[in-house]
C-alpha cells in the first residue's frame, strides 16, 4: 500500500479511511502509526489519553492490513482507529475511572459491550481517554491523571466528563471516540471543543457493568463529523445480554445527507425559561435558528420551563454518586478527591421519599416531552450557556448551575446532540443542542448532518 502525507491522514474521517483501505491507497498500519506519533507529540500537553496501547494497536493494525490485502475486512470498522473513555472496561487495558481508589493491577480481562462491538468490527483501539473521578462532573481533571486541556486554548477546560474523548476528536487522534453521558458528559465537551457529540436514545447502546448513574447514563460517540458518529452508533447499538436495561437494537443505517429541512417543525428555546445565557452564545444560537428556518424548517420559539426539574435531576444524580461511595471501603474513601467525597457523603442523606419524588418528577417530564414531540420534530437550544473557562477551576465563578441545558434529556432518555454552530467573539466554539423524541435518533442525526454542511466544521488553531 502507498504512503500518504501525514497532513492528509490527520484530516481524514472514518469513512475516508475505509474507502482508502478498500482501494488499497492507504494501509491501517500507516494510519495507526500516524495517530500514535501525533498522540506522542501532543498528549504531554493536552492530556487527552491516560493510557496509550502502542504495541496492541500496532499489532491490530498489521492484522487489519493483512485482511484488507486479502479483500476480507472484519466488520464495518476494520482498521479504523478508535478510543475508549476510562469508564468502559476494555480487555488488556486499565480502566481506572480516573480514581486512585481503583486498583491498577487489573485483571483487565473483559470488554464492556461497547468495547466488544468495536473490537468485533475490526476497530483498532488506540487507548483510553481521560475523565474526572468516576465521571462525576463537567470538567476533566482527576486525582489520578491530572488536568486535561482544551486544544482551542490550553489555558481553558474542554469540559467533561468525556473531555479526553472530545479533545482527541478535535485533534483527530483517532476518528471515533467513545464517551458516556449521565447529565451532559458527551455534549458539554463537544460544545467546548467544537466537535460533534451524540447521546442516543437510552437502551440502544448496552452497558455493562451497570453505570453508577444507572438509567441516567447513555453511551455514545464524539467525532469530527455527524456521519462518523452515525457509523459508530450503528456499531455500538447491537444487543448484549449482559445489560438488563437494553432496549431494541439500533435500527438505523448510515446518516443520509438530506438537502432540506422542509416538513420539520422545530421548537427553539434560547434559555429554557430561566437560564442566563451569555450574549455571544445567544447571538450565535439565534443565527443558527435562522439558518434552520432558511433550510426549510418551521421554527417556533417555544416557552419552556425546565427549572422545576432541576431538583429531580440533582437528587437522582447525587444519589447515584452516594451509591457508588457505598461500594468503597474506608481506605478507598481516603483516596478520593475531597470535593467528590463531600458531594457523595451529602448524597447519603437523601431519603427514600425524596428519591421517589424525584422519580415521579422524572416520569412527569418524560410524559410532557413525549406530548411536546407530538407537535415538534426537534427542540434546539444552546448546548452551554457560557464559553470554556480557566482550566484550573472546577466550575465557573458565580455559576452554580452552569450545565442547565443537558440534564433534562438524561431524565427523559431522549436522543440529543451537540453540533458546532459557530465561534464566539473570542474565537471559541459554540455548540447547538438538537433534541428529538425517543427512538427518533435519525431525525436528530440527519438534521445535524445537513446543518454541519451549512455551518462548516470547526478545527482548533494550527498550534498542534
Amino acid at each position: 500500500m502507498s504512503m500518504r502525507p501525514e497532513t492528509l491522514i490527520a484530516e481524514l474521517t472514518a469513512f475516508d479511511c475505509l474507502a482508502l483501505f478498500k482501494s488499497r491507497d492507504l494501509s491501517p498500519v500507516e494510519v495507526i502509526d500516524d495517530c500514535l506519533q501525533r498522540i506522542q507529540k501532543v498528549n504531554p500537553e493536552i492530556n487527552a489519553f491516560c493510557f496509550v496501547a502502542f504495541e496492541q494497536a500496532k499489532a491490530q493494525a498489521r492484522l487489519s492490513e493483512a485482511r484488507w490485502m486479502r479483500g476480507e475486512p472484519m466488520g464495518v470498522l476494520d482498521g479504523v482507529p478508535v478510543t475508549v473513555k476510562d469508564v468502559t472496561l476494555t480487555r488488556g487495558m486499565p480502566t481506572r475511572w480516573g480514581s486512585k481508589a481503583t486498583r491498577g493491577d487489573g485483571p483487565w480481562d473483559a470488554d464492556a459491550p461497547a468495547a466488544a462491538r468495536l473490537r468485533e468490527n475490526g476497530a483498532v483501539i488506540l487507548g483510553k481517554t481521560t475523565t474526572p473521578e468516576y465521571g462525576w462532573r463537567g470538567v476533566t481533571a482527576s486525582p489520578l491523571y491530572g488536568i486535561t486541556r482544551n486544544p482551542w486554548d490550553p489555558n481553558l477546560t474542554p469540559g467533561g466528563s468525556s473531555g479526553g474523548a472530545a479533545v482527541a476528536a478535535a485533534l483527530n487522534l483517532g476518528f471515533l471516540h467513545l464517551g458516556s453521558d449521565g447529565g451532559g458528559s458527551i455534549r458539554i465537551p463537544a460544545s467546548f471543543t467544537g466537535t460533534f457529540g451524540f447521546k442516543p436514545t437510552f437502551g440502544y447502546v448496552p452497558q455493562w457493568p451497570p453505570s453508577a448513574f444507572t438509567t441516567l447514563s447513555h453511551i455514545g460517540p464524539i467525532t469530527r463529523t455527524v456521519a462518523d458518529a452515525g457509523l459508530m452508533t450503528r456499531v455500538l447499538g447491537q444487543k448484549d445480554a449482559r445489560d438488563g436495561y437494553a432496549g431494541p437494537e439500533y435500527p438505523f443505517g448510515d446518516v443520509p445527507l438530506i438537502s432540506t429541512l422542509k416538513g420539520l417543525k422545530v421548537a427553539y428555546s434560547r434559555d429554557f425559561g430561566y437560564v442566563n445565557v451569555s450574549k455571544d452564545i445567544s447571538t450565535v444560537t439565534d443565527a443558527a435558528a435562522k439558518k434552520i428556518e432558511s433550510l426549510g424548517a418551521e421554527v417556533v420559539e417555544a416557552k419552556l420551563d425546565f427549572d422545576a426539574y432541576r431538583k429531580a435531576f440533582n437528587t437522582l444524580f447525587q444519589a447515584s454518586v452516594a451509591r457508588l461511595l457505598r461500594r468503597l471501603d474506608y481506605t478507598q474513601r481516603g483516596l478520593l478527591e475531597p470535593a467528590f467525597l463531600q458531594y457523595a457523603e451529602e448524597g447519603l442523606s437523601i431519603t427514600l421519599a425524596q428519591y421517589q419524588e424525584a422519580q415521579e418528577a422524572r416520569a412527569e417530564l418524560t410524559a410532557k416531552m413525549a406530548a411536546f414531540h407530538e407537535e415538534f420534530d426537534l427542540l434546539i437550544s444552546p448546548t452551554m450557556p457560557i464559553a470554556p473557562f480557566p482550566v484550573e477551576l472546577s466550575e465557573p465563578p458565580n455559576r452554580p448551575n452552569w450545565t442547565p441545558f443537558t440534564g433534562p434529556f438524561n431524565l427523559t432518555q431522549q436522543p440529543a446532540a451537540s453540533l458546532p454552530s459557530g465561534l464566539d467573539s473570542n474565537g471559541l466554539p459554540v455548540g447547538l443542542q438538537l433534541v428529538g423524541a425517543r427512538y427518533k435518533d435519525m431525525t436528530v442525526l440527519s438534521a445535524a448532518r445537513l446543518l454541519e454542511s451549512a455551518f462548516g466544521r470547526l478545527v482548533p488553531p494550527g498550534i498542534w
